[in-house]
Formats: structure tokens, C-alpha cells, sequence
């Protein structure tokens, strides 16, 4: 018995590839480095003191669309950059500080020259492995592999895109919890 399966739906951008919308700018990367530095430095908290981390993705992308319409009119791309930003940040991390210890334990000495070395290097190791993966993975496997924390955190992106009170619906359930 012959199963057919369905083709995965074809991948359709948000953005078409004939307009242009601010992506890369200042204040994109600053504001993403600001949320790096702080989101990895709770990453590095709790990470040390419970083991576990948490992802920050989502935040960081309602954050950035908050802070960016304040600061004027902004992109989907833009905050995608922000947001992109702010968790490899947040990433890094968290491979920093489950590292430190396997150093600790094979009797290396704690410097901040190797610190930095491992965080510099395990950040180009991930964008390098992430480059030839990108088309397979996010294109061409577009509806095939599930990533909840990726479809949620575009999913946010893109109502951030349209308008409405999705932001402060967030500050708001932030507040009560």
C-alpha cells in the first residue's frame, strides 16, 4: 500500500524581494547589543544557578518592536536584526558558562583572555556551521522541521509588522506575572 504524502508548501518571504525596507542600521545593532549584554547576563545568572537557560528570542523581538516604534517608524527587517542580535548574544552565553566548567575541570586557568578566545571562537564556529545549513534548514525545508521557538518569535515579528496592541498585551501579562 502506496502512502502519499503532501509536498511541504512552497516557501513565500514576508518581505518581497523587490522592496527595500531599513535592515542592517545603528540603531538596530545597538539596541540588539544593549539586549545582548542584558539577556546574557541573566542567561549567565540563571544558567549558573539553576542550570538551565531560557530562551530569549520572543522577548527580545516584542522588546524590539516596542522600543523601535518609539524611536520612529521601523521594519520587520529591522527588528528581525535587533532581535537576531540580541539572542546570539544571549547564545553565547550560555555556551560560555557550560563550558567554563569542563575547562575548570581539565585544570585550566580561568583568564579572561581564554574566556574571551572561547566565546569569540564558539560564536564564529556557530555562524560558520549556520551558513551552508541556512538554505536546507529555514528554505527548503520551510514547514518540514518545526522550530516552535523560531515560527513564534516570526509569527511575533510579523504581528509587530501589521500594528495593533499585541506589545502592550505583553507588558501587560509581564506585569501580572
Amino acid at each position: 500500500m502506496a502512502t502519499t504524502t503532501t509536498p511541504p508548501p512552497t516557501f513565500k518571504s514576508f518581505v518581497p524581494a523587490h522592496e527595500t525596507r531599513p535592515e542592517l542600521t545603528v540603531r538596530a545593532i545597538l539596541i540588539g547589543a544593549v539586549f545582548g549584554v542584558l539577556f546574557g547576563a541573566v542567561t549567565v545568572y540563571v544558567g549558573l544557578r539553576a542550570g538551565l537557560t531560557v530562551a530569549a528570542s520572543i522577548p527580545i523581538s516584542v522588546l524590539s518592536i516596542s522600543i523601535l516604534r518609539v524611536l520612529g517608524r521601523s521594519s520587520i527587517l529591522e527588528n528581525n536584526i535587533v532581535q537576531t542580535t540580541g539572542n546570539a548574544g544571549q547564545s553565547i552565553a550560555s555556551g560560555v558558562i557550560f563550558t567554563l566548567p569542563a575547562l575548570i575541570f581539565l585544570g585550566f586557568d580561568l583568564e579572561y583572555a581564554r574566556i574571551f578566545a572561547l566565546a569569540l571562537f564558539g560564536g564564529w564556529l556557530g555562524v560558520l556551521f549556520m551558513i551552508p545549513l541556512r538554505r536546507q534548514l529555514i528554505v527548503e525545508e520551510h514547514g518540514t522541521l518545526l522550530y516552535p521557538e523560531g515560527t513564534a518569535c516570526a509569527d511575533v515579528l510579523m504581528a509587530g509588522e501589521r500594528g495593533g496592541a499585541f506589545a502592550s498585551f505583553f507588558f501587560i501579562v509581564m506585569g501580572i506575572c
